[in-house]
């Protein structure tokens, strides 16, 4: 994994030092065609994530990029406990996990929210099933609504919300159960441009508020760099091609992406990418 000869940044060292909060080693995902063996085919059809190791750091935010269908968001399924790996493991704190926990959260493109439920119950709902006392839960609930600015919607349903509302929503549902680790599938992905990079702002704001170890999956270049302090770059054959530290200031502006800085990082990665 080693950079271009004039390209500003390496691998920090703290990867090898700390005890990764999260870890994923060796992750393989081969994907069978059913009735293949009836057939006296193959079994093989399609080696999505092929022997994937990378870490996340305590209080990291990281992002995975990679053309469409390189395997990013059957990578972030298996971190998530929602698909099984084929091989390798995935570890929390060191110690292995084979499925869902509450000590990972997830957020997705689509937002996922429960249509028939009002902002307030969508974010109480993970709470609701943990059986919390309900001025437990209504404390979570307003605390979190102020956070991601939603207080004046908290009986608004989701058809009532904008495409950036409802995923300000689906964040502070996943944060309200209080997880370890969040796991985000290209959640800024369905909104339009403007919406889209004041997403961006807000969550560099809240990462930086909550301190969250965060991995994030997306194909905007840009958006990796900017809210990302590690880019893991995959390829289109499903295996970890690079890994960037970006070494930008903790505090960031959505300007930093006009600084000739920010442009290497992204001319760097876009060159892989086309490269491979």
């Amino acid at each position: 994994m080693t950079a271009m000869p004039d390209f500003p940044t390496t691998i920090s060292d703290r990867h090898l030092a700390a005890q990764p909060k999260l870890e994923i080693r060796e992750i393989t995902k081969v994907f069978e065609r059913v009735g293949a063996a009836s057939l006296g085919e193959n079994h093989q059809i399609k080696t999505a994530v092929d022997s994937v190791s990378l870490q996340l750091q305590i209080n990291e935010f990281s992002c995975i990029v990679g053309p469409s269908g390189c395997g990013k968001s059957t990578l972030l399924n298996i971190a998530a406990g929602l698909l099984p790996a084929t091989s390798g493991h995935i570890l929390v704190d060191g110690r292995a996990v084979s499925g869902p926990g509450a000590d990972r959260g997830m957020v997705f493109q689509n937002y996922t929210l429960f249509a028939w439920l009002s902002v307030a119950d969508n974010i109480a709902f993970g709470l609701k099933l943990k059986g919390l006392p309900k001025t437990e839960q209504l404390s979570i609930v307003n605390d979190y609504l102020e956070i991601v600015g939603l207080s004046d919607y908290a009986k608004a349903y989701p058809k009532e919300l904008s495409g950036g509302m409802k995923q300000r929503v689906a964040i502070a549902r996943a944060l309200a159960n209080d997880p370890e680790v969040l796991l985000m599938d290209e959640p800024f992905g369905a909104l339009d441009a403007q919406t889209k990079e004041q997403m961006q702002s807000f969550f560099h704001d809240l990462w930086e508020k909550t301190q969250l170890s965060v991995l994030m999956i997306t194909h905007d270049v840009e958006e990796a760099i900017f809210l990302s302090q590690t880019v893991h770059i995959m390829n289109k054959c499903g295996g970890l091609l690079e890994t960037i530290a970006i070494q930008l200031p903790k505090h960031r502006a959505l300007d930093i992406k006009l600084t000739t800085e920010f442009i290497d990082y992204k001319r760097h990665i876009l060159h892989l990418l086309r490269s491979h």
